[in-house]
């Protein structure tokens, strides 16, 4: 893999979960109190698209984000993604490729819905 592709920076954006009157951590993010931690040499590029002309039309737009050589990333489900002048969701696991017992690199799939 040549390093020219990875000339990309984006941000990652980690909100904690929202803790109820009872402290019992829930599943709802709270966005206002989110990190964001930049992350250079990376290389973002067009993944699928599809569109859904329902009740609600909506356009989903993919991106795919991927690591250097032996680099990895951390990134989970349910952070957020500013790359490419958008705001996305990452969309399931990062898929981390291992060759020889080692990390060969990182993908993780994005995901803008707008609609």
């Amino acid at each position: 893999m040549s390093t020219l592709h990875y000339t990309q920076t984006v941000v990652i954006v980690r909100a904690p979960f929202v803790v109820d009157r009872y402290g019992n951590e829930t599943s709802e993010r709270d966005w206002s109190s989110a990190t964001r931690t930049t992350v250079r040499r990376v290389s973002v590029q067009p993944d699928t698209s599809t569109e859904d002309d329902g009740d609600r039309p909506a356009v989903t737009t993919g991106l795919r984000l991927t690591t250097r050589r032996g680099v990895d990333i951390d990134l989970t489900p349910g952070d957020r993604v500013v790359a490419v002048g958008r705001l996305l969701e990452t969309d399931g696991d990062v898929a981390r490729w291992v060759v020889g017992g080692r990390l060969h690199h990182a993908e993780a799939r994005l995901k803008e819905v707008n609609g």
